[in-house]
Order: structure tokens, then C-alpha cells, then sequence
């Protein structure tokens, strides 16, 4: 078994490689003081805090013993997080080519903080809004998804928490072809018509409970397969470290979540 070392290392390997690919260099100043750590180690550090589950920057700062000071990592790991947004829509890019056919929509909540302290959050205020979801209300954003068949992220996009799903489903889509998969969240006759493109894609919402509209088999084979995306949510939330509310400043906040989405996709 790999000590935490050894996957650190073999993290740095895989930044590494992105780096070279995605050119790093032009990034890093000519002149002046050097960075306490290359950029490379930075996004390794991220990466690895997310992909071990670790809840805070202390801890990963002590195990990896970094030869910078503390409040050096931490401002670091927020300020070049837009690196890691540079990996990430490679990623996802190359996950589009690969797509299979069939694909989930959905999105989940962020909370920010704990719904009792939401009226005296400061930090992601008029960002974050009030929000309803399955497990009644919570203060936060939402992250909306578009997964395949194979689980492989395709598109991500961050609202407020109050945000109507179906608003952000033409634009989440772009370019995206095949048969689409939703929940009744989704049921919007006008989307429907707005969304579908002949024998390129189709959006099919599954119909709630109290509707009186006739699925065929194929459509109820494919509803089931919506779990898959929901194991998205689910693994960047319980492993990836995705939720958080110990952020100081929005970019911290959105660091987590993009270093969380990169962890669960490169690694």
C-alpha cells in the first residue's frame, strides 16, 4: 500500500505533465522574488488534500511538512486555483470527444455555511442565496452537471442557490450531443421544444408521480440509470471535500470547489 508520500509524488507526476502540456511557465514572473513553491507543487498540494479527504489546509500542511509558512500555502492554493480551472477544461474536453450517447442532467446544493448562521454570513453574500431542495432549505449555491453514461463530467456551471434548473440548461449544454436524461425538476414544455435538435439530442424529463403521461420501456430503462449522476454528487461531497464553510474571502470558497471537481477527474 502507497504511503501518503508516494501518492503525493505520484500526484506531482500527473501535474507535471499538465503543466508541460498546458505550457505553466508563462505563468510564473521573470522577475522579482520567486514563489515559495513552483506552481506545480501548489496544485499538487490541492489535489492532494481533495483526493485524501482531508478537511483542512493545516493538516495537509503538516503531513506534507511544505517548506513555506503556513499563511504562504494559503494564500497560494487561492490565488493560482484558476490553474486548476485551466486543467479542468482540458479535462472536460477530452471527456466530450469520448462521450457516450446517453447523458444525465442535474444539479445539487453547495451550502456555504449552516443554515443557522446564513442570515450573518458575510463572505459569499450576494452570491450565495436561499435555496429549496429535497431536504428542505439551505443558504449556498448550486452545481449543475452534465455527466455521461460512464460517469465522465462533461460541463459545470455554479448559481445562486435559488436558481431555476431549467435556466441553465441551453447554456450548460452547448455543444453536446445525444439523448439527455432529468428529473421532473425539468419538465418544461417550451425546454423541451427549445432543447431538442433532430437526430442530434433530445431532453427527456421524468414525469412526476401525478402526471398523466405514458413512458415506454426505453424511457424507463434510461430513468433508471439517473443514479449515476447522483454517485457523482455523492463522491465529490463525502470524499472530494466538495462542501465547506472555512473559506475566508469568494476565492477560497470557489478554490475548494474547482480543486474538489479537478481531484475527482484527474486522478
Amino acid at each position: 500500500m502507497k504511503t501518503q508520500i508516494q501518492l503525493y509524488n505520484d500526484i506531482k507526476r500527473i501535474v507535471n505533465f499538465f503543466s508541460k502540456q498546458l505550457k505553466f511557465d508563462k505563468y510564473k514572473n521573470k522577475l522579482g522574488r520567486k514563489l515559495a513553491l513552483p506552481l506545480e507543487e501548489i496544485i499538487s498540494v490541492a489535489l492532494f488534500k481533495h483526493k485524501n479527504g482531508i478537511p483542512t489546509k493545516k493538516s495537509v500542511y503538516e503531513i506534507l511538512k511544505l517548506k513555506c509558512s503556513y499563511k504562504t500555502i494559503v494564500v497560494n492554493l487561492n490565488r493560482w486555483y484558476y490553474l486548476a480551472i485551466i486543467i479542468l477544461t482540458l479535462l472536460l474536453k477530452i471527456n466530450r470527444k469520448n462521450q457516450h450517447l446517453i447523458k444525465h442532467i442535474d444539479s445539487t446544493d453547495i451550502p456555504v455555511c449552516s443554515f443557522k448562521n446564513a442570515h450573518y454570513h458575510k463572505t459569499m453574500k450576494g452570491l450565495a442565496q436561499f435555496g429549496r431542495n429535497s431536504k428542505g432549505t439551505f443558504f449556498g449555491l448550486k452545481m449543475h452537471i452534465i455527466s455521461d453514461l460512464k460517469r465522465k463530467i462533461l460541463s459545470v456551471k455554479f448559481t445562486s442557490g435559488n436558481v431555476d434548473d431549467r435556466k441553465v440548461v441551453i447554456n450548460l449544454s452547448k455543444g453536446l450531443l445525444g439523448i439527455f436524461m432529468a428529473d421532473a425538476g425539468y419538465i418544461s414544455k417550451k425546454l423541451s421544444k427549445e432543447f431538442y435538435q433532430e437526430n442530434e439530442r433530445i431532453l427527456f424529463a421524468k414525469p412526476r408521480m401525478n402526471m398523466k403521461k405514458i413512458i415506454t420501456k426505453f424511457q424507463e430503462k434510461l430513468y433508471q440509470t439517473r443514479m449515476l449522476i447522483e454517485l457523482n454528487f455523492r463522491s465529490l461531497k463525502m470524499f472530494y471535500g466538495l462542501i465547506t464553510s472555512l473559506p475566508r474571502s469568494v476565492d477560497g470558497y470557489f478554490a475548494n470547489y474547482i480543486y474538489s471537481l479537478l481531484a475527482y477527474q484527474i486522478i
